[in-house]
């Protein structure tokens, strides 16, 4: 036996309560500020920034691939980039106030970028000559496409039949949904860093270091490091890469190079004027087509998915409880409404739910919604004030897909966060849940693979917008993955498996009176639920 004294002795054996597993939460713990409560007045509007710094690449991505294509130049450019940023603002506001009520952004979505893309490879623009004139009706026929798809959303969500779907999601059919709405994102991530790898890869390493290692080291600036970390991280870096910008690090490199590293490669600055309002019609009046109606209208439907997911997530990081499913089909209308104003506008894009911006809620552990609604004036306020605006909005890529890679796995890693209330020693949980996730990421792998190599997707019939609605719905990670686990866990033994799939934990938020902090988290505005009440 070992010797006496406090060296050699055998280890004490643990006590009964650090054997226990971590305790479920229904409310995220730890967070610095709920969705009710307001940091103060300075904080929010530093936090606000941030949300809108974060939400710009996304602003900036679509139309920099979608406009030359188009056959718009700079200022078309600028002018749809402005006219995102104004319409995003407006539906973030609607969110907040008359949707779900959650801190969430609402911006552009990649999900509608496969039938725009047809919309701009259809026949009917292929012999127009002026570059301007076919950016022009391209840009009309995607306002009618988006006009018409917006009525999916608005249907399901205000009548409600969404909150139907809803409410047989379980905890378990939700993780694989919620998961894949962030790590489905992964080919945004690191392959743009690598374009540019000498700002890309300081960006991870320093946003890592000043967020996650710093506050725990310096507890004179352990807030404003866990915060701000974000916005300070991307200043020292964008200014790197303006260094080396004027340097002429970049002088003889490729073409492809410049436009990744420079920091005044992206045209926008030129071309976007000193002050303009973006209206509805201001690209002239939309043009309808039946076939590109359907396929916008399968873009809108995997939107509705993935922004459900993204919703769930959110929800989860402004510390409320989860989504009662009428409040979920509230939001899901507003968010339809949303699509319609970019009809309206023409912003050749749809909305749903920024992931960026959830993730930023997870990282800076703030999950309040005025800072959201901040985030949202600050948005129109620099889509009217344009070169403003398109300074900011020239970040260069590389440094937007930096943050992704931390962003997007916070809200990979609020899916994973609700297989707490579900069994994991169960095999019919352990089926589901791989199963779902291996057939989320295998299955758009193989539609996007074959879409790259033979320039068409997997299914090429005869009907174009036939197989635009088969190739946008199979190409969403997050909808493979909800569909299947969806699917899988409301018909294998669905009532014997209730405790396996952590059904009953969310029992009480089924119905929104059902639980008294639903009232707090989701009633709406200006004494409005008695005119608009959840159920």
């Amino acid at each position: 036996m070992g010797g006496g004294g406090d060296g050699g002795g055998a280890a004490p054996a643990p006590k009964q309560e650090e054997l226990t597993a971590h305790p479920v939460k229904d409310q995220l713990p730890n967070v610095s500020y709920c969705i009710t409560s307001p940091p103060p007045w300075p904080e929010a509007i530093l936090l606000g920034f941030q949300h809108y710094l974060v939400m710009l690449g996304t602003t900036v991505i679509i139309p920099t691939a979608l406009v030359p294509q188009m056959g718009g130049n700079n200022e078309d450019k600028a002018k749809v980039v402005q006219t995102v940023l104004l319409v995003s603002g407006i539906n973030t506001l609607l969110q907040s106030f008359c949707g779900t009520r959650l801190p969430a952004v609402i911006g552009g979505s990649y999900t509608f970028v496969m039938p725009t893309i047809s919309i701009i490879l259809a026949g009917r623009y292929s012999n127009i000559a002026d570059p301007h004139e076919k950016f022009l009706r391209i840009m009309r026929g995607t306002q009618g496409a988006l006009i018409v798809a917006s009525t999916l959303q608005i249907i399901l969500g205000f009548s409600g039949l969404w909150r139907i779907v809803a409410r047989i999601l379980s905890p378990l059919s939700a993780a694989p949904l919620v998961a894949l709405a962030g790590f489905g994102l992964y080919e945004l991530g690191f392959p743009t860093v690598a374009k540019c790898i000498e700002i890309g890869l300081p960006q991870i390493i320093l946003l890592v270091v000043l967020t996650q290692y710093l506050p725990h080291k310096v507890h004179l600036a352990k807030t404003m490091l866990e915060r701000f970390g974000l916005v300070i991280a991307v200043a020292i870096v964008w200014l790197y890469a303006f260094f080396l910008t004027v340097g002429g690090a970049y002088k003889n490199s490729p073409i492809k190079t410049q436009i990744h590293c420079r920091t005044d490669r992206s045209g926008l600055v030129g071309g976007a004027p000193w002050i303009s309002v973006p209206y509805p019609f201001q690209w002239g009046a939309p043009t309808f087509n039946a076939g590109e109606a359907f396929a916008m209208m399968a873009a809108s439907f995997v939107a509705l998915v993935e922004s459900t997911g993204t919703f769930f997530a959110v929800s989860r990081f402004a510390s409320a409880t989860p989504l009662p499913p009428s409040v979920l089909s509230r939001g899901v209308g507003w968010q339809g409404v949303g699509i319609l104003l970019d009809g309206l506008f023409g912003t050749a894009n749809g909305s749903t739910v920024s992931v960026e911006n959830a993730g930023l809620l997870g990282l800076t552990r703030v999950g309040s919604r005025r800072v959201i609604q901040i985030s949202a004036g600050f948005m129109i306020f620099f889509s009217i004030l344009g070169k403003f605006g398109a300074v900011f909005a020239s970040i260069p890529a590389p440094i937007i897909a930096a943050l992704f890679c931390i962003l997007f796995a916070y809200v990979g890693s609020a899916g994973l966060s609700y297989l707490q209330f579900c069994n994991l020693n169960s095999f019919r949980t352990k089926f589901i849940l791989g199963f779902s996730v291996f057939m989320g990421f295998s299955v758009p792998q193989y539609f996007n693979e074959y879409t790259s190599v033979a320039g068409y997707g997997p299914v090429h019939t005869s009907g174009r917008w036939f197989n635009d609605i088969v190739n946008v719905i199979f190409s969403s990670k997050p909808f493979v993955a909800g569909l299947v686990a969806y699917t899988l866990d409301n018909t294998i033994l669905r009532h014997e498996a209730r405790k396996d799939r952590g059904y009953h934990f969310w029992e009480r938020f089924r119905s929104f009176r059902s639980d008294t902090r639903s009232e707090e988290f989701y009633s709406l505005p200006f004494n409005l639920d008695k005119y608009f009440p959840s159920f």
